[in-house]
C-alpha cells in the first residue's frame, strides 16, 4: 500500500563510459528530484558538472546502505523525491540499490527505474555467444570455499553465462574458469562505450594464452558459451557405459519403477532399442 503525499524513488542509470548515453530523462529527472543518492559523491560530481545539474548529493554505497536506505525512505515519507545513481550503469545491477528498493516497499514508497546502460547487457549483444537464454553472476565470489561452490553451479549451466572481472584477477579467474568449465568459448569485453572497446571472441584456453604474455588493462565482462546439449547427453552415455545393464535396470527398480519401465528408460539412456535390452538380460 503507498503512503499519500509521499515521494518516490527514481533508479538513474548513468553512463558506464560514453557521456553520450545517458538520457533526456534521466537528465531532467536528476534536476527535479530534491536529491540524489551517489555510490561516490567525488565520482558523480563530474556528471552533474558535465549536464550542468545543481541537486545536492548524499552519498549512498554499499557500507551505509542499511543505515542511509532508512533515513532516505524517512525522507520519501515526508514528501521528497529521491534519485539514485551508481560510479556507473544501472542502480541495483553489480551496485547500491537493491536494498533501499527493498526499504521502499516494505514502506509502501513508490518506486520507478529509468533505463538506460547496463554493462552485462551490453556486453552480451555485441559478444556474438547466444542471446536468448543467459545467467549473470557479477562478480565471483572473494571467500574461496564460495567462489568454488559458485563455479560448481556453473559447471552444468546450459544459458550464456556473463561475469564481471578486474583487470587485476583476471589471469586468476581465467585458470579456476578453464578448471571447472573446461575449455569454452568466451568473449572477453572491455572498456565498453570507451575510446578502446574490445570484444574479443576466443576460448578460455586462448584467454589464459594471451593475458600470461599481455597484461590485462580495463574492467572486464565475461560472456561464456553455456554447456550443450549434445555435451550433457554424452556425459549423461558415458555415465551411464560405466555400469553393466543389471546395475541400470536396478538404479531404475530402487526408484519405484517396474521392470518394463526400467527397461524403457534404460533403453534411451543408452541410445537403444528397448529390445536391445531385453535381448542383453536374456543373456
Amino acid at each position: 500500500m503507498e503512503v499519500e503525499m509521499a515521494g518516490k524513488l527514481y533508479l538513474c542509470a548513468t553512463p558506464i563510459g560514453n557521456l553520450e548515453d545517458i538520457t533526456y530523462r534521466v537528465v531532467r529527472t536528476l534536476n527535479e528530484v530534491d536529491l540524489i543518492g551517489a555510490e561516490d559523491t567525488r565520482n558523480s560530481i563530474k556528471l552533474l558538472n558535465h549536464f550542468d545539474i545543481k541537486t545536492p548529493m548524499t552519498s549512498y554505497h554499499e557500507f551505509n546502505k542499511y543505515d542511509k536506505a532508512k533515513q532516505l525512505v524517512e525522507m520519501m515519507k515526508e514528501g521528497k523525491n529521491i534519485a539514485i545513481i551508481t560510479d556507473a550503469g544501472t542502480p541495483g545491477i553489480s551496485d547500491p540499490g537493491e536494498e533501499v528498493v527493498r526499504q521502499c516497499f516494505e514502506a509502501g514508497i513508490q518506486v520507478t527505474s529509468l533505463p538506460g546502460p547496463a554493462a552485462c547487457i551490453t556486453a552480451l549483444t555485441m559478444s556474438g555467444q547466444k542471446t536468448r537464454r543467459f545467467c549473470f553472476e557479477a562478480f565471483l565470489p572473494k571467500d574461496k570455499k564460495e567462489k568454488v561452490a559458485v563455479l560448481e553451479e556453473l559447471k552444468n549451466e546450459t544459458r550464456t553465462i556473463i561475469i564481471y572481472e578486474a583487470p587485476h584477477r583476471l589471469a586468476r579467474t581465467l585458470k579456476e574458469l578453464r578448471e571447472t568449465l573446461g575449455n569454452r568459448q568466451l568473449t572477453l569485453c572491455r572498456e565498453l562505450t570507451k575510446k578502446y572497446e574490445e570484444a574479443d571472441k576466443t576460448t578460455i584456453d586462448r584467454a589464459i594464452e594471451k593475458y600470461n604474455e599481455k597484461e590485462p588493462r580495463g574492467e572486464y565482462v565475461l560472456v561464456i558459451e553455456g554447456k550443450s546439449q549434445e555435451e550433457i547427453q554424452e556425459e549423461n552415455k558415458q555415465k551411464w557405459e560405466s555400469m553393466t545393464i543389471e546395475e541400470h535396470m536396478e538404479y531404475y527398480i530402487s526408484q519405484g519403477n517396474d521392470k518394463k519401465s526400467a527397461m524403457k528408460l534404460v533403453a534411451k539412456d543408452r541410445g537403444v532399442s528397448k529390445r536391445d535390452i531385453y535381448n542383453q538380460l536374456i543373456k
